[in-house]
């Protein structure tokens, strides 16, 4: 009877548990988590198989809804994140983009882009402490890469080279990418 009592409070718990992670925020906290964990590296591009950019004329609007071209960032090693505030494996990955940020914001071109207004975008970013900088996509406007797919992100050479592209979360913080972005820098 004791036993009985014992496996019906585990399940209940188990139960709730469980239950959680669809209606309530913990749920879509632990999921980010779990996003974060099973995040894959990202994958180099070989030499031969890359594709390069070559019309950098791509019209974008900064922070300040301020116009500006992207040729401003014609042969420097460029990082492009394609995302969504509302989008959880956005969520999941921007925190590792935050980190490369932190360590190679002066260095490289960070272009973190989304198409959503500006408000919801700003309570994002404060809510979770972000200080990259955020890249409005206009809508209609050419662009030398495919911004239909959320999250994905590119690593570019100072040639115009795709040396990483990742459609999926992806765990841009690492040694791998380091040691990428660093060969890039000392060419």
């Amino acid at each position: 009877m004791k036993n009985s009592k014992k496996k019906t409070v585990l399940n209940v718990l188990l139960i709730a548990f469980v239950v959680s992670f669809f209606v309530t925020p913990m749920g879509y906290y632990g999921k980010v988590w779990l996003h974060r964990l099973f995040a894959s590296s990202p994958k180099i591009i070989v030499e031969a198989e890359r594709t390069r950019i070559v019309d950098y004329d791509w019209k974008l609007k900064d922070a300040d809804w301020g116009f500006f071209n992207f040729e401003k960032s014609r042969e420097n090693v460029i990082f492009i994140s394609i995302w969504a505030s509302w989008k959880l494996p956005c969520h999941a990955e921007l925190r590792g983009i935050q980190k490369l940020y932190d360590i190679y914001g002066n260095k490289v071109d960070f272009y973190i882009i989304t198409n959503e207004e500006k408000p919801p975008v700003e309570e994002f970013m404060e809510k979770n402490k972000y200080t990259f900088p955020v890249t409005y996509l206009i809508i209609g406007e050419k662009m030398p890469i495919n911004s239909k797919k959320v999250p994905s992100s590119y690593l570019i050479d100072q040639k115009g080279n795709i040396v990483i592209y990742e459609d999926d979360i992806t765990s841009w913080n690492s040694g791998k990418v380091h040691k990428v972005i660093d060969a890039l820098l000392a060419n």
